[in-house]
């Protein structure tokens, strides 16, 4: 009985050294596995073949043993996406790996990405101001969260970009409304550029806008303080001497005898091609 408690007891330590040393085997080949499978995605990422690498770095990133080594995986996958312009799941794959590995220090470049994704899916403002305004959210978060970055700089670029397209579309909206003498929608839409968009390059355009409404419907103190602010802020600007041409009843009678001018111009010369006419019957 107690030799087979014995041989219990040294069949039970043999197990449990020889399951020990598989693992000891084990682990490496699928450390070696995993780096090969890793440099097969790099390969192919020099070699120009994009997508295969993508699907190659998620491979590797499940049986990599570091967490340091799966995050690069990942990244690098989430990169290869986007860089064929595969945004959405670029977009999505970073997404996974922000939240995969929220103490990375690539966190702030994986940001980055995504708001370039956004960024490049711009098409036509005039016709959907959807992807500006997702990018534009994007970015204003990350230089909040990231503003001394190596990232923000760039990102402070396009937002200006952004920015200067929404500024266009607005002020494109507001002069639609004033062709058709709808001035409450033109204001509001002007005013969104003077509260929003004052950084931009339209920002004196829409200013002398305002001024020039204001003026049209009877509001002479409204007109008078909007003037004020654009030469205040823009005083060599064309737009603030126009706005000040308004102010001096300059403009309008101006315009009037021009087009007077114009009128008669036009009634002389038929009378003339009349009077020809005559002549020769």
């Amino acid at each position: 009985m107690y030799h087979k408690f014995i041989c219990l007891i040294l069949v039970l330590v043999l197990s449990f050294s020889c399951s020990k040393k598989e693992l000891v085997v084990t682990t490496p080949s699928e450390s070696e596995k995993a780096f090969e499978i890793y440099k097969e995605a790099v390969d192919a990422m020099n070699d120009g073949d994009i997508l295969f690498a993508s699907k190659k770095f998620s491979e590797a990133e499940l049986i990599l043993p570091q967490i340091e080594f799966s995050a690069k995986a990942s990244l690098m996958s989430s990169y290869c996406l986007y860089s064929i312009n595969f945004y959405d799941e670029a977009m999505e794959s970073l997404e996974k790996f922000i939240s995969k590995y929220p103490a990375d220090k690539n966190i702030p470049y994986a940001h980055y990405l995504i708001a370039i994704s956004l960024y490049e899916q711009i098409l036509d403002e005039k016709k959907d101001i959807n992807p500006l305004l997702k990018s534009k959210k994007k970015i204003d978060s990350f230089l909040k969260n990231y503003p001394d970055t190596e990232y923000a700089l760039d990102l402070k670029f396009k937002l200006d970009l952004i920015n200067n397209q929404l500024a266009a579309k607005e002020l494109y909206v507001a002069k639609y409304y004033v062709k058709r003498q709808k001035w409450i929608p033109a204001i509001n839409r002007l005013k969104i550029i003077v509260n929003d968009y004052n950084e931009t390059v339209f920002i004196e355009e829409a200013l002398h806008r305002l001024v020039e409404i204001y003026y049209k419907v009877g509001l002479e103190s409204e007109a008078k303080a909007t003037a004020a602010i654009l030469g205040y802020n823009y005083n060599t600007s064309e737009w603030y001497k126009e706005s000040y041409r308004v102010l001096n009843k300059d403009y309008k009678i101006k315009r009037v005898r021009e087009a007077k001018k114009k009128e008669d111009g036009l009634i002389k010369r038929t009378i003339q091609k009349l009077l020809k006419y005559e002549k020769k019957n």
